[in-house]
């Protein structure tokens, strides 16, 4: 097996992708690097005509999007809470978060948060396509990390034994809790 190099791209379904790329574009600053236009899937042959479209995500980090106009209309699992699937970007501060957030409720969209997780503070809204996004920025120290680190094989074996919250981090969201009675 070769040794990974990181995530060459995630494709998500769109409404629309002129829409799609401007939201990206004028909401997070991403560029709009590339468009593939087929009538035909190049993987299986099959006929679906598409428009999928790469933004860069900065770090070397493309999102994608397949805008598919013959298939039935885009829906969300009905058995998945909205909140879990969601594509979170990495950003330089927690000053940089409010900033972010200034700027996309400028240009109307709902925003929540900032919530602590102890380790990050993110924000969350929704691109036009009813995909979650969040923006994070770090606020953990190494040895928070580490100690994360040590004790995550012990919470997944626990978790698997049990389907119950594990403690080994609940300092962390201790700190979370205790933070939100500071301001930002």
């Amino acid at each position: 097996m070769p040794n990974l190099n990181g995530i060459h791209h995630v494709a998500y379904r769109c409404i629309d992708a002129k829409q799609t790329v401007a939201f990206y574009a004028d909401v997070l600053g991403m560029e709009f690097e590339v468009a593939f236009a087929e009538d035909h899937v190049p993987s299986t042959g099959a006929y679906d005509p598409y428009m999928h479209v790469f933004l860069d995500a900065g770090g070397g980090n493309v999102l994608a999007f397949f805008e598919l106009p013959e298939q039935p209309s885009m829906g969300r699992d009905a058995n998945t809470p909205e909140w879990v699937q969601h594509i979170a970007f990495k950003v330089g501060s927690v000053e940089d978060l409010l900033s972010a957030k200034a700027h996309i409720e400028s240009q109307g969209v709902d925003v929540l948060g900032p919530t602590d997780h102890g380790i990050f503070k993110s924000i969350y809204f929704f691109d036009p396509n009813g995909h979650r996004i969040e923006l994070a920025a770090d606020t953990g120290t190494e040895k928070d990390l580490a100690e994360l680190k040590r004790v995550a094989p012990l919470m997944l074996e626990e978790w698997s034994r049990t389907k119950k919250a594990p403690q080994h981090a609940s300092w962390l969201h201790e700190r979370a809790r205790a933070s939100h009675k500071e301001p930002f």
